[in-house]
């Protein structure tokens, strides 16, 4: 049988070397590239027939950081398929991240190198903005967006059939202390990043709570230390030339800095393999590459609780109630998101 793939944040990085793996071990699977950006989603979609001529590989027009958006891409999805086998949650972004400089250095040279390049915690700050549908932008597409798609496509992940599998893109950079169910959208805080990240573990949580008996599998990986256009936008060019030999170099002491899109999509591409009711819901699956080149995957428990899981998963039902009604009626300002 076709299995049916769609991913998300295809057209470049992770989501295009994952889609490019995935022809590669099966050619029968059928890919739907769900982006933002018409032409480099075309150009992705080239590239992937170039080398597997084939291939099934279906573009659809994607902002998860636009409710309407996902909504108007949800039907299309529902109109196309009869059910989707996997479902892989990867776009994101860190809008205009500023680095601590005088800390970077400090940790440069210090115990804590491996720690700092593995997790980037304390270094990285953003500045978020709102969407105009009055929600945070980073919040927005990195959590809210793939939620409501989740939701919206409940009728091709939970249908008769073999169980689907949701995988969602996190990162070592998903903190708890960056987190808050006060402010669930980050908008007082300057890592709404780590926020979402986090956030993402805690849905796929709750996720498998809620969905497992209709046959939904939900899990979540971590990519590494990959260089992509996210990452590049963290420091200037120049360092990043300068820092690549000592990267290199770590990874002979620490697995995660995976460095390329191929190693990154490495956990993305073990968990296709794998039967979705056998994965650990508490684990996050990581990208590891060793320092002759090696790559595996290697699951870790998450830093989550049910509590939370579950009250995350309560305000996000709440906040797609709101959302809707003012798709349905217009923007009303009395509105607390």
């Amino acid at each position: 049988m076709e299995k049916v793939v769609l991913v998300t944040g295809a057209n470049s990085g992770i989501g295009l070397a994952l889609c490019e793996r995935l022809l590669s071990q099966d050619s029968g699977v059928r890919l739907c590239l769900a982006c933002r950006n018409s032409g480099r989603a075309e150009a992705a979609r080239s590239a992937l027939l170039t080398s597997h001529p084939g291939a099934r590989v279906d573009l659809l027009d994607l902002d998860v950081g636009s409710v309407r958006s996902v909504l108007r891409a949800a039907q299309e999805v529902k109109a196309r398929y009869p059910r989707l086998d996997h479902l892989y949650l990867n776009a994101g972004i860190m809008p205009n991240p500023h680095v601590d400089i005088k800390a970077f250095f400090k940790g440069l040279f210090s115990s804590k190198a491996i720690q700092m390049f593995s997790t980037a915690e304390g270094l990285l700050t953003q500045q978020d903005r709102p969407t105009a549908d009055g929600l945070q932008e980073v919040f927005t597409t990195n959590l809210f967006g793939h939620f409501l798609l989740v939701r919206e496509l409940e009728a091709l992940l939970c249908g008769a059939g073999p169980p689907s599998q949701v995988v969602w893109t996190s990162s070592s950079n998903a903190l708890r202390s960056a987190f808050s169910l006060e402010d669930l959208q980050h908008a007082a805080g300057t890592e709404p990043y780590s926020s979402s990240k986090y956030a993402s573990d805690l849905l796929s949580l709750a996720l498998n709570r809620h969905h497992n008996a209709q046959g939904l599998f939900s899990s979540v990986i971590c990519p590494g230390l990959v260089m992509t256009n996210l990452t590049y936008g963290i420091l200037p060019s120049f360092l990043w030339t300068l820092l690549m030999p000592i990267m290199w170099f770590i990874r002979i002491f620490t697995n995660t800095l995976t460095l390329t899109p191929y190693n990154g999509a490495e956990a993305l591409n073990w968990l296709f393999l794998q039967e979705p009711e056998s994965l650990d819901a508490r684990a996050k699956y990581h990208s590891m590459t060793s320092g002759l080149g090696k790559n595996y995957t290697q699951p870790r428990q998450m830093d989550i609780d049910e509590e939370t899981s579950e009250a995350l998963y309560g305000k996000l039902l709440e906040l797609e109630k709101v959302i809707r009604r003012r798709i349905r009626e217009g923007p009303d300002p009395t509105c607390d998101l």
